[in-house]
């Protein structure tokens, strides 16, 4: 783990949804206990993750995979929503074990390749600047080749049809994901969320507030039904819940 002890702690009490497991519908699991939750869709002969956590938690994700009897070359995909090191810190490993491709927009292709995160951030409270630098100092992600480039609109063969939808706004290049089958949606840090609903992404780690909220505005009209953040739990009967944004 590339972390300071400190920090992992302070991360992982504060982010980690803390389960032993967790189907959200048929075929799609949270994978727990990981920062930055990673989701699973298991196909007949395929499995696609969505992000990959921070370094190290390839393992945690594994044990999971394998917990539900499959080996590692079952992982065919692996869609990143953005570059951020809680998201692509297990990436490397994942690839190298599984063969599995890699996908994400090319903003946040980019800087995966170069192992940072896609925009510069610049906090203005003391306790944002410190987790900053010392995640700066600490949480080094190796650099990974993206295999493929998504853009928004595009329909990936994945749980009946799995949209790709632009959502800038934390990041240039985040992406969120849409199963109209199962009325899901992935939304990354687009979102976040606690036991009382959701959350568009506002704090200091935002790059673009204004461009956050058209995200939100549409993604909000997509109607999901069950929400899939990148922290916190997942939010069903969530078409309600979007007015709080």
């Amino acid at each position: 783990m590339l972390l300071a002890p400190e920090l992992e702690e302070y991360i992982f009490s504060a982010l980690v949804v803390k389960e032993d497991h967790m189907e959200i519908v048929q075929n799609v699991h949270l994978i727990p206990n990981v920062i930055a939750n990673p989701y699973l869709i298991i196909e007949p002969a395929s499995l696609t993750l969505i992000d990959s956590g921070i370094p190290g938690s390839e393992k945690k994700i594994l044990k999971y995979i394998a917990g539900l009897g499959y080996e590692p070359k079952y992982l065919k995909r692996i869609l990143i929503t953005h570059a951020d090191f809680d998201h692509i810190g297990g990436l490397a490993a994942l690839k190298k074990i599984s063969g599995a491709n890699v996908y994400a927009s090319k903003i946040e292709a980019e800087a995966i390749g170069n192992g940072r995160s896609s925009r510069q951030l610049k906090p203005e409270k003391l306790l944002s600047k410190i987790i900053y630098a010392l995640a700066n100092r600490y949480a080094k992600t190796a650099p990974v080749q993206v295999d493929d480039f998504l853009v928004g609109g595009q329909m990936l063969a994945v749980l009946g049809g799995l949209q790709v939808i632009e959502t800038s706004g934390h990041t240039p290049g985040h992406l969120s994901f849409f199963a109209p089958s199962a009325n899901i949606l992935f939304v990354g840090d687009s979102m976040v969320s606690d036991d009382n609903g959701l959350y568009r992404s506002v704090k200091d780690n935002t790059w673009d507030h204004t461009k956050a909220i058209e995200s939100v505005r549409k993604q909000a009209a997509l109607g999901a039904s069950i929400v899939c953040p990148g922290h916190g739990p997942v939010v069903r009967n969530a078409s309600s819940k979007f007015t709080q944004l």
